[in-house]
């Protein structure tokens, strides 16, 4: 497959095109192009066939902040390869232009777009897209810049070569400038300086859990990112080492299918797992991913016994009350955590320092306590929690919502009832908090029809009165024998409407939340090392400041079955 991208194309919100990038070809034009991908139904794949075309065209697609990215191409090309490059432009653009990516900020900075896309594909082939590259061959107009071209004078060149040292020199010294400050790293950029040097770790992870409606886990994983930064002068050589819960030995055994940053040294990570070795990039990149099966089966293939530890605990009971129209979600929060052992709420976080190094961060207001540093291992904070809880299509409304603490809508539109919990509340030293709910459905008659909604008998019934209790003069021989056919009448009504209100429970709920200074996996940053014997350009007695964070987040990633 030696096959070229052709053009790329960026529409708005609204699916009006504001840029058209043509690399090679004849390309099909934006407007020609997207009806052939609209016409396909929802969710649409990010690689589409069109073979009405001619010639018949290759479409790779990507949505991002409300954007929509079209790359075409005639030949046969490495999938893959395209769909990095699609996401590799989001990433530059939002490093130069700034995040959110927005449709205005290409159209007022074409020329940084142009330079860009230029730069990163030549004529179809996929060439530079590091950002620290990048950096040093596109030409971003400066605030000095702006304000001499506001003023609109004639020696502006001279002025502001007088004062960046070189910037009023020509176009053609300005590219041998370049051509010679080509960093010999492809992903970092030359002749890097920083007035204060700084090492820090972001350790994230994601949480997917699903449980049993006993609270018994049946598949638990946690996807991590370690995002770094390095602003240090000169070319670094550093070492992190990583650990598992039970040391380095392990490491390899925890963590399944590890994606590296190319400035990562495979050989000495596959000699030494848990040790990175890298030249970093200059600024905040991601160094590594991985996923961790927090269930694994045992060596002989049994399924596994053990059980996962949360920050919370969710408890579910459905067909509450005397008709079993009521549910209630418990929420219950665990002290598992941390040299404290506990979790506390509302903490800010900080970030640890290594190697003798303090945080500089104090604790949060309402975490910690008393105790310091609140987000940090010694001391989790808890906060963002949200329990999601989807209803069935046959609930009509939610008229009663009693939460113990916290607030809960329902979303009649999207059938979703939502609690959140605040952070202050959390800092408030509870370990439980309930939630119930009475749900009402459609009123339903013993045929099988839609009942009166006012309840007085004379809507549903094309004319007939029926009521449920008996009538007035049916004859009864005794009081007992009346309040006998009273109570068995009622108990019958009951059971009907337990069994209509059995289909109104929800059967599942989704818990949101957020953890700073703990990690379900138990992975932890050992050390962050300079070898001083490879780096060049440091000065010798320069001890940058390190610091490790750890997050974990659960985006409604647990989830209990009823």
């Amino acid at each position: 497959m030696n096959g070229v991208i052709e053009a790329l194309h960026i529409y708005d919100e609204h699916n009006s095109p504001i840029l058209s990038h043509t690399y090679t070809s004849r390309p099909l034009s934006p407007s020609y192009l997207l009806p052939f991908y609209l016409s396909h139904p929802t969710p649409r794949p990010n690689l589409i066939y069109l073979p009405q075309t001619n010639p018949p065209t290759l479409v790779f697609s990507l949505a991002h902040a409300n954007l929509l990215f079209l790359i075409t191409t005639s030949s046969e090309v490495e999938p893959l390869l395209v769909l990095e490059f699609l996401h590799r432009i989001v990433d530059s653009f939002e490093e130069f232009l700034g995040a959110p990516l927005l449709a205005h900020k290409i159209e007022s900075n074409y020329d940084v777009v142009a330079q860009l896309l230029t730069e990163m594909c030549d004529a179809g082939t996929v060439n530079t897209t590091e950002p620290n590259a990048l950096r040093d061959m596109v030409e971003v107009e400066g605030w000095v810049d702006k304000l001499l071209g506001g003023l609109n004078l004639s020696a502006g060149k001279n002025f502001a070569g007088g004062l960046g040292g070189g910037m009023g020199s020509s176009a053609a010294s300005s590219s041998s400038l370049i051509s010679q400050n080509t960093p010999a790293l492809p992903w970092r950029r030359a002749n890097v300086r920083h007035t204060s040097n700084e090492l820090y770790a972001d350790v994230v992870e994601t949480l997917s859990v699903t449980l049993a409606p006993s609270g018994r886990p049946l598949a638990a994983f946690a996807n991590g990112t370690i995002a770094f930064t390095t602003k240090v002068s000169g070319v670094p050589d550093i070492v992190v080492t990583l650990s598992g819960p039970s040391g380095k030995h392990n490491l390899k055994g925890i963590v399944d299918l590890p994606v590296f940053h190319p400035c990562v040294r495979l050989a000495k990570w596959r000699e030494q797992p848990g040790v990175l070795s890298f030249v970093p990039p200059d600024g905040r990149f991601t160094l590594a991913g991985y996923e961790v099966d927090l269930l694994p089966f045992d060596v002989d293939g049994k399924p596994p016994t053990g059980n996962v530890k949360l920050p919370v605990s969710l408890e579910m009971k459905t067909g509450l009350g005397l008709t079993g129209s009521d549910f209630e979600v418990r929420v219950q929060l665990n002290k598992v955590f941390g040299s404290s052992g506990s979790v506390q709420g509302g903490g800010m976080g900080a970030r640890t320092g290594l190697q003798g190094r303090g945080s500089g961060g104090g604790s949060g207001p309402g975490g910690g306590f008393g105790i310091p540093n609140a987000g940090t291992p010694a001391s989790p904070s808890l906060h963002d929690l949200v329990i999601t809880v989807p209803l069935p299509a046959d609930v009509r409304n939610v008229p009663e919502i009693r939460p113990s603490k916290g607030d809960a809508t329902y979303n009649p539109g999207e059938r979703v009832l939502e609690w959140t919990i605040s952070n202050k509340e959390l800092a408030q030293g509870m370990s439980a908090f309930v939630l119930r709910c009475t749900v009402v459905g459609q009123q339903v008659t013993e045929e099988g029809e839609e009942g009166d909604p006012t309840g007085f008998g004379f809507g549903g019934g094309g004319g007939d009165y029926n009521y449920d209790e008996p009538y007035q003069d049916i004859a009864v021989t005794s009081t007992t024998k009346e309040k006998g056919v009273d109570k068995a009448w009622e108990a019958e009504r009951d059971e009907k409407k337990q069994a209509q209100n059995k289909i109104l429970m929800p059967s599942s709920a989704l818990v949101s939340f957020a953890v700073k200074g703990w990690l379900p996996s138990g992975i932890k940053v050992e050390s962050i090392i300079i070898d001083p014997r490879k780096s060049r350009g440091m000065g010798e007695h320069m001890k940058p400041y390190k610091g490790v964070k750890y997050l974990t987040v659960s985006k409604g990633g647990v989830e209990i079955r009823c």
